[in-house]
């Protein structure tokens, strides 16, 4: 029995076992044992996330042929495997506590995947995924470059990103057209933005929402009425702020 990969999914199958198995192992030794796995596919990464003893896994993919390939080659597997989509699931019903996530994300909805992580981001230390390299790359660059963006900051505020390690469209079935790659993110130390981090997440958005323009202009939409806006952040285009720069920036135009 295989699956059949689906575009309407995103989906294309890791077929290489030891860049899956370098994926698991990029998973850190932590004292948050529950592991979260999303979109295990045919289970590729399963195999070996079954093996570690020092995790307790369960898994998330809303594709039903893919869960009746599971069920059927993973004994063990009901209790852990959920058909749901991840976007949709109240994570809380599955993890009450602190847990990981690792996984190989549908490229078409990495990006919100990680909005939702970051909605979680006091629960969630580590994260470990497979995604397009050109996303990868803006995720981990930092202020200054031209792919320097919304994600870049909103995930840097909160994690520190490491890049595992680049992967060729010859390791999947079907190739996709783009690369991929691997990047790890650890909750870094930071509590606070000592700002309001609503207005924050607002500010990053509409900042690089036409990142052409300088945040003068940019943030037009935001200015609070009568607004002075001489100083000379202001003169800046949005990728050359870091998470600091943005955090200073919205206690500047909304106080604390």
């Amino acid at each position: 029995m295989e699956v059949r990969a689906k575009k309407s999914l995103g989906q294309h199958f890791l077929t290489d076992q030891s860049i899956a198995r370098g994926i698991v192992d990029a998973l850190t030794v932590s004292e948050v044992r529950d592991v979260l796995e999303i979109g295990p596919g045919m289970g590729v990464l399963t195999q070996y996330l079954l093996q570690r003893e020092d995790i307790d896994l369960k898994l998330v993919e809303l594709d039903g042929e893919s869960v009746d390939y599971l069920l059927t080659h993973f004994p063990g597997m009901q209790g852990r495997l959920y058909q749901a989509d991840y976007l949709r699931l109240d994570i809380h019903k599955l993890f009450p506590g602190p847990y990981r996530v690792i996984g190989n994300f549908p490229y078409n909805i990495s990006s919100q995947i990680f909005f939702k992580i970051l909605d979680d981001k006091d629960r969630i230390p580590e994260v470990v995924c497979m995604i397009q390299k050109e996303v990868a790359e803006r995720i981990a660059e930092g202020p200054g470059s031209k792919t320097y963006g919304i994600l870049s900051v909103l995930l840097q505020a909160w994690y520190d990103i490491d890049y595992v390690m680049t992967v060729g469209s010859g390791a999947f079935a079907p190739p996709p057209k783009v690369q991929s790659a691997v990047i790890r993110l650890r909750r870094n130390a930071r509590t606070s933005l000592d700002c309001d981090e609503k207005l924050f997440k607002n500010v990053v958005k509409t900042a690089f929402n036409q990142r052409r323009k300088t945040l003068r202009n940019a943030l037009k939409p935001l200015l609070p009425e009568g607004f002075d806006a001489s100083d000379p952040v202001f003169d800046l285009r949005a990728e050359r702020l870091s998470v600091e720069d943005f955090a200073a920036l919205t206690r500047l135009l909304f106080g604390n």
